[in-house]
């Protein structure tokens, strides 16, 4: 039982946590037993015990209490195994100062059954004040820890100046935009966290555009939509996350559309991020999309080598590593596409030295990025999927994108739909905004089209097994 729970847990972790992260903290985890909600877990030492509570412990309660209810608690036995020592029971060991709770011979309980954070709101606290709002900022993302490069520069600099006068500039709205793994979210993050801290009476709130689209639909249901604009009308400073998440959500966009014109209209500051900039935005309302080109958009790009070793010297530092310029070279060198990457490559090193009691050095360098990039398939994006699909059917993206009904062009639409919806975690309305500006339905449509074929034309599967070698080599 307590084996089927756990995993149950890590089916819902793995697909909220990068790769790197799931293999590096997860993994190496045992489920001892389960008794009355309780929960015990085998962890290889304190320092892996504490990561957890610092970085993970939100999404395992969140996953161990939907499993065994809200009373749910988790325990640690931390069980350290030097191959020189004959006890196999737990050593006995003490945390940090900071940390009250000792690890002896017995497990470390943590209940699960604190509220959860969340957003106060006009729904059900009458007479709300705007300071009773959460900002949902990490102080971590803060402008101090965000490394200045010539991929960010401009982004940067336009978020002091936004900072020092929200509201007050001609960036309203700043949309930062790039590709994942870029800092987005942590320079979005430090604006209002820098906001907060020069005007603080100012009313700062960061909102993932998912959470935003799932705050609507119940206030919907609950029939309390004025109050869900009521409530974002009261911001001074409204930080929207992944904004192209919006796509093809028609209902959303024209609240989100009404919010954005009263916020701006009342001198109010508006920052988003996006994956891509206004002009390449699909599912996308047009009045929206010229609201978005009112201010400044601001990319962040691929860091340069200069830059990567920057961002790898401040974690270390920051987290009292050390650390020999060799080995920071060399995964500068090696790990090159986005900073959370970076990262993930860094904390993997640490945590593969300290559960193998091994010194950092290029050798263990050389193992550990040999095993990442062996083991880190490639993302494939919408976008991807499209070009690889046209160039296989050896046709334009733009006849892709046209409302043609060639039945060449139709089929090809149909296949790139298929892959979007197997390969990528997109909604199925932000698919079909991407291909074709079509809605969800007609994506449900053309994956039940695709299979159907697949079961009857041994061609076209073949022609599926093609492609999908092409888009996962």
């Amino acid at each position: 039982m307590h084996r089927e729970v756990w995993n149950n847990c890590l089916n819902v972790i793995k697909d909220n946590v990068p790769s790197i992260s799931f293999r590096t903290w997860f993994e190496p985890i045992v489920p001892l037993k389960l008794e009355k909600n309780i929960l015990t877990i085998q962890v290889p030492s304190p320092f892996f015990y504490e990561y957890l509570e610092e970085k993970y412990i939100e999404i395992i309660s969140k996953t161990l209490r939907k499993e065994l209810g809200y009373d749910a608690k988790l325990e640690y036995s931390v069980v350290m195994d030097y191959s020189t020592a004959s006890r196999k029971d737990p050593l006995t060991v003490k945390l940090p100062a900071n940390n009250q709770r000792e690890l002896k011979n017995r497990p470390v309980s943590v209940p699960l059954n604190t509220d959860e954070k969340s957003i106060k709101n006009p729904f059900i606290i009458p007479g709300l004040k705007k300071l009773d709002i959460d900002p949902r900022l990490n102080p971590e993302n803060s402008f101090a820890n965000y490394v200045e490069g010539e991929c960010n520069r401009l982004a940067r600099s336009a978020g002091i100046a936004v900072a020092n006068n929200p509201g007050g500039t001609a960036f309203n709205p700043l949309l930062i935009y790039g590709d994942s793994g870029l800092g987005k979210t942590h320079l979005a993050q430090a604006i209002g966290i820098e906001v907060k801290e020069k005007f603080p009476d100012k009313t700062v709130l960061y909102v993932n555009a998912n959470k935003f689209q799932t705050q609507f639909v119940e206030s919907i249901r609950n029939n309390n939509k004025n109050d869900f604009l009521h409530f974002y009308q009261m911001i001074d400073v409204l930080i929207i996350d992944d904004v192209h998440e919006f796509a093809g959500k028609e209902k959303t966009q024209d609240t989100f559309f009404h919010i954005f014109n009263h916020l701006h209209q009342s001198g109010k500051q508006l920052v988003l991020t996006s994956d891509k900039p206004p002009v390449e935005l699909q599912g996308m309302e047009q009045r929206l999309l010229s609201r978005f080109k009112w201010g400044l958009s601001a990319d962040l790009q691929i860091p340069d080598f200069e830059t990567r070793i920057a961002i790898l010297k401040q974690k270390i530092y920051k987290d009292g590593i050390e650390m020999s310029d060799e080995v920071i070279e060399y995964i500068s060198t090696h790990i090159t596409d986005n900073i959370r990457e970076l990262e993930g490559a860094l904390i993997s090193l640490l945590a593969q030295s300290t559960l193998n009691r091994k010194d950092i050095n290029l050798d263990l360098a050389r193992e550990m990025i040999e095993k990442l990039i062996k083991n880190t398939k490639r993302e494939v994006s919408i976008d991807y999927i499209q070009k690889v699909v046209c160039s296989y059917y050896d046709i334009g993206v733009e006849m892709l994108q046209s409302k043609t009904r060639k039945r060449e062009i139709v089929q090809a639409r149909q296949v790139a739909m298929y892959f979007s919806k197997s390969l990528t975690k997109s909604s199925l309305a932000t698919i079909g905004a991407q291909i074709g500006g079509k809605d969800h339905a007609t994506v449900l449509h053309a994956c039940k089209t695709v299979n159907n074929l697949m079961d009857t034309d041994k061609q076209f599967k073949n022609q599926i097994d093609d492609i999908e070698k092409k888009l996962k080599f």
